[in-house]
C-alpha cells in the first residue's frame, strides 16, 4: 500500500511522487479527469474539478472508470465525498443531449423532468429554447454553442453529439524532413480520438517551445481539410506561414496572410485576432467575421486560446459544427472564462508537466532568479508620498534596475537576451541608457520581422521588447529574459514570458525578475513566484545585484 504513488485527500487534491517507480504510469492515468496544479520538485499536485471530471466523460472515461483508477494507485482508502464528488459531477454529464433534428433546428433532450422546468425558468435561455410536449427543445442551428455557453455557467454541461461536417477538403502533405515528438503524436491521439461524434474539437496544454504549432500542422494534415488560423499578432501569423511552408507541401499560393498588411483567402488562411475583431465603430457589427463563414472551413485553430477575445467567443458559438483546436501553455484565463473555452472550443485533451518535458530535453531547462532592488532615498519618499494608484509604477520604474540589468548583460556574455518590460517610458529609458533596439506596439510590423531575424543571427545580441514579445514570437536562441516590470503579478503573462526562452538549446536558460523591495511590485511578485515554482522551476532570492 505504501509504495503507490498517489494521496488523494478530502479537498479533492491528488499528490502523486513523482519519486516512485510507477509515478509516469499513474500520471497518464489520471491526467484525463484532473488538472495539474503544480509540479515542482518531489510532489506533483494534481486537482478533480466539474470542468476536469466533464472533460473526462466528454472524452469518454466513465465515472467509474475515474475510481476504478484511483483506486488502483492511491496509497490510502478513497474519502467517501471525493468519490460521491466523481459520481455526481460524471452523471451531470449527458443530462443534456444535443443531436440532429431537421436542416434548421437541433434538438436538446433532457434526462430528468425537473431540468426541463428549470430551463424553462431560466431568464437568459427562454429566448433560445422552444419547449415540446416531451420535455426536451429544439434550438435554431446558429445558438448551438450560445445555449452551450450560458448553460454551462448554470452548471449544466451539454454532451454535444452533432457530426462536425466535412468543411472542403484540401490535401495537406507534410514532408518527411522532420519527426513528431512523442508527446505531439500522444496529443495528437487524444484530440482526434476516434472520428466519431463528441471528438476533434477541444483544447491542449503545452509549454511554450514544445512544437504547439506543429501539433497544429499535423491535425491540419490528418484532417485534410480548408483550415483557419487565429494568432495573437502578425509575428505569429508570419511565424506559422513559415512552418507551413517548411513542414508542408502547401505553396505560397495556398496558404494566405489576412491581416492589416493583407488581405488574402487561400485554402490556409492565417489571420489576427485583432483583424477579424475590428469594426467601424464600438457599437456596430463586426464586417470581418464573414471570414469565419464564407471560407469552406473544415478546421479552425485558435492559437494562444486563453486570448480568445470576447468577440470570437460570440462569433466561435455559431462555429459548432467544424473541428476546432484550442493551442496554449496556460488555460489560465485572468477573466475567468476557461468554461466557456470548453463550451465553445471545447474540452481539454491533453495536458504535460513543463519538468517533465525539460527533464527529457524537449525544452530548455530554465532558473528563475528574483533580484531584489531598493529605492534611492529621494524615490523612497517619492514612493512614500505617492497614491495607492501610483505606487505600483513608481516601484517598477525603480531606476536602480538599469544598474542592474546591466550587471545581468555582463554576466551572460554569449547569450541572447531579452529586456521585457510593461511601461513604454522605462523600456526608452533602458534604450538611451545602453543603445539596444526595442520592439514595441507602434513598431512597424516590417521593421520588427527585421529585428528579430537579426536577434535569431545573433547580429544583435540584446532586444528590448514589450508586452507584444509576451506570446508567440520565435526566436529559439534567446536563452535570458530581464524582466523589468509586468502586469501586476499575472501568471499567465509570466508563462508566457518565460516561454520565450525555453526553445530547447545546448545550454541552460535563465530568467530574471528585477523586484523593488518592500513596494506593492514584490507583493505581486509573489504570485510569479508562486507559479514558477509550482511549474517546476529553480527560483533563487537575491539582494541587490
Amino acid at each position: 500500500m505504501q509504495d503507490k504513488p498517489l494521496t488523494i485527500q478530502s479537498d479533492r487534491t491528488m499528490l502523486l511522487d513523482v519519486h516512485s517507480p510507477d509515478a509516469q504510469a499513474c500520471r497518464s492515468d489520471i491526467i484525463a479527469f484532473s488538472d495539474l496544479v503544480k509540479s515542482p520538485e518531489h510532489v506533483h499536485t494534481y486537482a478533480l474539478s466539474q470542468l476536469s471530471l466533464w472533460n473526462a466523460v466528454s472524452s469518454g472515461i466513465s465515472g467509474d472508470e475515474i475510481i476504478r483508477r484511483l483506486g488502483k494507485w492511491s496509497r490510502y482508502d478513497v474519502d467517501e465525498r471525493v468519490l460521491f464528488f466523481i459520481k455526481d459531477q460524471c452523471s451531470r454529464y449527458g443530462d443534456f443531449i444535443m443531436t440532429e433534428y431537421d436542416e434548421e433546428s437541433i434538438l436538446l433532450t433532457v434526462r430528468r423532468p425537473v431540468f426541463s422546468l428549470q430551463l424553462k425558468a431560466e431568464k437568459s435561455l427562454v429566448k433560445y429554447l422552444t419547449p415540446r410536449e416531451d420535455g426536451s427543445f429544439l434550438i435554431d442551428r446558429m445558438n448551438r454553442g450560445t445555449v452551450k455557453a450560458l448553460m454551462i455557467k448554470l452548471g449544466f454541461p451539454v454532451d454535444d453529439r452533432i457530426p462536425l461536417t466535412g468543411g472542403m477538403p484540401l490535401e495537406i502533405r507534410l514532408r518527411d524532413t522532420f519527426t513528431p515528438r512523442p508527446y505531439q503524436m500522444d496529443a495528437l491521439g487524444a484530440f482526434l480520438g476516434d472520428g466519431g461524434p463528441g471528438s476533434g474539437f477541444g483544447t491542449v496544454v503545452l509549454p511554450c517551445g514544445s512544437g504547439k504549432t506543429i501539433l497544429g500542422i499535423l491535425a491540419a494534415a490528418k484532417l485534410g481539410k480548408r483550415t483557419l488560423i487565429l494568432c495573437p499578432n502578425v509575428t505569429a501569423v508570419h511565424q506559422w506561414i513559415r512552418e507551413l511552408i517548411t513542414r508542408t507541401y502547401l505553396t505560397e499560393n495556398e496558404v494566405g496572410e489576412y491581416s492589416g498588411e493583407r488581405k488574402e483567402i487561400k485554402p490556409v488562411t492565417v489571420c489576427t485576432y485583432q483583424i477579424v475583431t475590428w469594426r467601424p465603430d464600438k457599437e456596430g457589427p463586426y464586417p470581418r467575421f464573414s471570414l469565419f463563414k464564407e471560407g469552406g472551413w473544415g478546421f479552425i485553430i485558435y492559437d494562444e486560446v486563453h486570448m480568445l477575445p470576447a468577440p470570437v467567443f460570440r462569433v466561435t458559438a455559431e462555429l459548432q459544427a467544424i473541428h476546432r483546436l484550442g493551442l496554449t501553455a496556460t488555460l489560465i484565463r485572468e477573466d475567468g472564462r476557461e468554461d466557456e473555452v470548453f463550451s465553445l472550443v471545447g474540452p481539454k485533451r491533453y495536458d504535460t508537466p513543463w519538468s517533465e518535458l525539460a527533464s527529457s530535453g524537449y525544452i530548455a531547462t530554465a532558473y528563475c532568479h528574483e533580484i531584489r532592488l531598493q529605492f534611492s532615498e529621494e524615490d523612497e519618499i517619492k514612493y512614500a508620498l505617492a497614491s495607492k494608484g501610483s505606487k505600483y509604477r513608481i516601484a517598477a520604474e525603480n531606476p536602480a534596475k538599469v544598474e542592474a540589468a546591466k550587471r545581468i548583460i555582463e554576466a551572460h556574455p554569449d547569450d541572447s537576451i531579452l529586456i521585457i518590460g510593461q511601461y513604454l517610458t522605462q523600456l526608452e529609458l533602458f534604450r538611451n541608457e545602453f543603445g539596444y533596439p526595442i520592439i514595441t506596439g507602434t513598431t512597424p510590423n516590417r521593421k520588427r520581422e527585421e529585428l528579430y531575424e537579426a536577434f535569431r543571427k545573433k547580429e544583435i545580441h540584446v532586444l528590448i521588447v514589450s508586452k507584444v514579445a509576451n506570446s508567440a514570437i520565435d526566436l529559439p536562441d534567446a536563452s535570458v529574459a530581464i524582466q523589468i516590470s509586468g502586469t501586476f503579478g499575472s501568471r499567465q503573462e509570466e508563462a508566457q514570458r518565460l516561454g520565450r526562452i525555453l526553445r530547447p538549446k545546448d545550454h541552460d536558460s535563465h530568467f530574471y525578475t528585477l523586484i523593488t523591495e518592500y513596494t506593492e511590485e514584490e507583493t505581486f511578485a509573489q504570485n510569479r513566484q508562486k507559479f514558477l515554482s509550482e511549474q517546476g522551476y529553480s527560483y533563487t532570492i537575491e539582494k541587490g545585484y
